[in-house]
């Protein structure tokens, strides 16, 4: 076998002239990194050695290898340059990381754990700690509402809403959608995923709160709002912060998102004493939830973070502004359109003010005042028809506050109360002040003042049960009894007048001497028996009105001139029932009874509509000419001035004064009070029937004409016409009030010398 030839080693191609120039890509000594000095070191020089042993005793390689050895060294003169690089920087970068930081690392990393697990424990510790002072979990339930008051007019409609929520309970299903909505894109915008408590929500609020220095933002969810309102005090303790959330994974085991959802609208403080949504919504837009627009929603969700601050009815501007916030929220989830949100920014809700300030609240506040007599405590919502004729109410209010709005600056008034009773004695209509939101203090109900002459029909009453007539004369002229010297308005006097020319010039000598006549204790006891239930001084100034009454009792006692001599109770609720339609009470009852003989009715309406026609209180005088009988009254220094009449339909009594009983600009009963009366029964009359006054015959009336001062002496005239001429100076004769007279004063009736009476 021929032997082989012997191959030729290859000749690799060489770049450049000097094949010594290339690079030796293979690491030295020096290209590595050096050692620790102990271990290292030795093991290094131990690799070196053997690898020096290795080539000098081992078997010489085949040109085949060596060629191999030579192209993986040229070919590597590129490529394999970068990748030993990498490898070195690999190399470099691992044994960059000390020992000791791995060992730190995993004791960070198991001490960590330790810790975990005792602040787990110790979590559980302190929840159980303060959850233990909760009642037992089989008593937990969720209180029922407070119950609601809906109090409505006689035609139906709402006047108010009253009791500790101030507005009804309403379903979710019957809110616009937008509502709820707009709650949970501005407060709790994971509500419907999270179980209670939101833990994204806590730490974006711990951050914000901690990158600002100061608490602006809160974590809690819908859920933990709403337990707190429904089981917790609102103090701020790590106690009831513990309790809330406790009780907050409770009502989502409890109950499902939406009941969540419905109860805190109807339970969530809104401002202004309005608890829930349709509160709120009554509160600030007059209107019930299930009608609010996108914007009102808005207004109303963004009351939640600062119900004060951002009232719409305090601040319109900051509340504006924060619900377009609101707005832009419910947008960015997707819960409205951008035109919606346009469109109610474009055209922001407005808060009414007539809510606050409106004279349908002092009704609701008397119904309240009243409602236990009849129901006694009030276990759910209910509904109180009251008498209320919304139409009056609201003429009676529209003249009062013109009234004071003309005359405020000129006269000295600053307020007024107005309330009318029908024939039965039901209230029609009650204003109790001039602004509600200013006073709450209902006048027409509680307000005790000096009637002045208003007070003077039962004294003329009195005189008639005891044997008078219309007809009867008496002296106007000086008198003083037991010191006491009563004066006309005026100080002049007319000498013989009727009882009927008498009392429509409300002229004080004569009211005196009559009281005088029958007795102070009789005229206290007939104004008693007729519906007045102040006390009363039983001395001979009372003729003159000294003793205060309400504007509601003194009405009530006019009434049985309208009705034929049958005394009332002031009434304002005809029924109440629950939500259901359940009957919880409904009047049946009746007055008084019969408290004034017929006769003496129509001789007093014949009297007290003269007042109308040629008196004190012309000014009062009813367009449509209907028959209608009242008295002026005006109390000392001008400080009350009063009008009350009444027709065979109504009753109503006029007061305007001062809170703090100072003087008037000598405003008196026959101006403001008899213009104002006037206003009123006008509107309250349309469309009802003319009735004639009990007991007056459709007659001319023919009584005696006064005489003038300087005629005192002779004889009387007497005319038939109903219509009498005037003296010069009578009108108003005594319609300023009585004077005690300046006469020479002895013993304790010189108490007496400014009392005033009058009208």
């Amino acid at each position: 076998m021929a032997s082989r030839a012997k191959r030729q080693p290859r000749i690799e191609p060489t770049f450049g002239e000097d094949s010594s120039s290339l690079l030796d890509l293979r690491l030295g000594p020096q290209d590595r990194t050096a050692a620790p000095a102990s271990k290292s070191g030795s093991k290094s020089k131990s690799r070196k050695a053997g690898s020096t042993s290795r080539k000098k005793t081992g078997p010489k390689k085949s040109a085949k290898s060596q060629s191999g050895k030579s192209r993986g060294s040229t070919g590597n003169r590129r490529g394999g340059r970068s990748g030993a690089k990498r490898r070195s920087r690999k190399r470099k970068s691992r044994i960059r990381i000390p020992a000791f930081v791995g060992r730190v690392f995993k004791r960070g990393v198991y001490w960590s754990a330790v810790a975990g697990i005792w602040c787990v424990i110790a979590a559980v510790c302190v929840i159980g700690y303060y959850a233990a002072y909760l009642p037992p979990t089989s008593e937990w339930q969720v209180p029922a509402r407070p119950p609601n008051v809906k109090i409505v007019a006689l035609n139906g409609d709402l006047l108010a809403n009253r009791g500790d929520t101030g507005g009804e309970a309403v379903r979710l299903e019957q809110l616009p959608p937008y509502l709820p909505n707009a709650v949970i894109a501005i407060e709790d915008r994971r509500f419907r995923s999270h179980f209670g408590i939101d833990p994204i929500g806590l730490a974006r609020a711990a951050y914000t709160n901690f990158t600002s220095g100061r608490v602006s933002q809160g974590g809690s969810t819908l859920t933990q709002q709403l337990a707190k309102n429904l089981f917790l005090e609102p103090d701020r303790t790590i106690k009831r912060k513990i309790q809330e959330l406790v009780l907050a994974f409770w009502l989502e085991a409890e109950y499902s998102k939406d009941e969540i959802l419905e109860m805190y609208l109807n339970r969530v403080y809104l401002g202004s004493g309005a608890y829930g949504v349709d509160a709120a919504a009554r509160r600030y837009f007059g209107k019930s939830a299930r009608l609010m627009t996108v914007a009102e929603a808005a207004t109303i969700a963004g009351l939640l973070k600062a119900p004060s601050r951002y009232s719409p009815a305090r601040n319109p501007d900051l509340a504006e502004d924060r619900a377009q916030l609101v707005l832009a929220a419910m947008h960015e989830e997707g819960f409205i359109s951008s035109n919606e949100a346009k469109t109610a920014i474009a055209a922001p809700a407005k808060a009414i003010r007539r809510h606050t300030t409106a004279s349908e609240n002092y009704v609701a506040d008397y119904v309240m005042d009243v409602l236990p007599h009849f129901v006694g405590s009030i276990e759910g919502d209910i509904i109180v028809d009251t008498t209320i004729d919304a139409s009056m109410q609201q003429a009676a209010e529209g003249a009062l506050r013109a009234t004071l709005a003309e005359n405020r600056q000129k006269l000295g008034v600053t307020q007024g109360a107005i309330v009318t009773l029908d024939t039965a004695g039901a209230i029609k209509a009650m204003v109790g002040g001039a602004d509600y939101a200013e006073s709450q203090f209902n006048r027409a109900a509680y307000a005790k003042r000096q009637p002045g002459s208003a007070f003077k029909p039962f004294v003329y009453l009195a005189a008639l049960e005891n044997g008078m007539t219309p007809q009867t004369v008496r002296q106007d002229q000086p008198i003083t009894i037991g010191g006491w010297s009563p004066k006309n308005y005026t100080k002049e006097h007319y000498g013989p007048v009727t009882l009927t020319r008498s009392l429509s010039l409300s002229i004080n000598t004569v009211a005196a001497r009559l009281a005088h006549e029958v007795g102070a204790g009789t005229v206290a006891s007939t104004a008693k028996r007729l519906g007045v239930t102040s006390d009363l001084n039983k001395n001979l100034s009372l003729a003159l009105g000294t003793s205060e009454v309400t504007p509601l009792e003194i009405a009530s006692a006019y009434v049985p001139f309208s009705n034929g001599g049958y005394g009332v109770l002031p009434h304002i609720i005809r029924r109440i029932k629950t939500v259901d339609g359940k009957t919880l009470y409904s009047r049946s009852g009746d007055g008084r009874g019969r408290v004034v003989q017929r006769r003496d009715v129509g001789n007093m309406n014949l009297m007290m509509s003269e007042t109308l026609l040629t008196g004190t209180g012309r000014k009062a005088r009813l367009d449509s000419g209907r028959p209608a009988g009242g008295k002026t009254g005006t109390s000392q220094d001008f400080r009350d001035a009063w009008f009350i009449g009444y027709t065979g339909n109504l009753t109503t009594a006029v007061w305007f004064g001062n809170d703090d009983n100072s003087p008037t600009k000598k405003a008196t009963g026959g101006s403001l009070p008899a213009a104002t009366w006037k206003a009123v029964m006008d509107v309250a009359h349309q469309g009802l029937p003319v009735a004639d006054l009990p007991g007056v015959p459709n007659l001319p009336v023919s009584v005696a004409a006064p005489r003038k001062p300087q005629e005192q002496g002779q004889p009387q005239t007497a005319v038939s016409s109903g219509r009498h001429p005037i003296p010069p100076g009578s009108i108003g004769g005594g319609d300023g009030g009585a004077s005690g007279g300046s006469g020479e004063r002895r013993g304790p009736l010189g108490l007496l010398r400014n009392i005033f009476g009058g009208g």
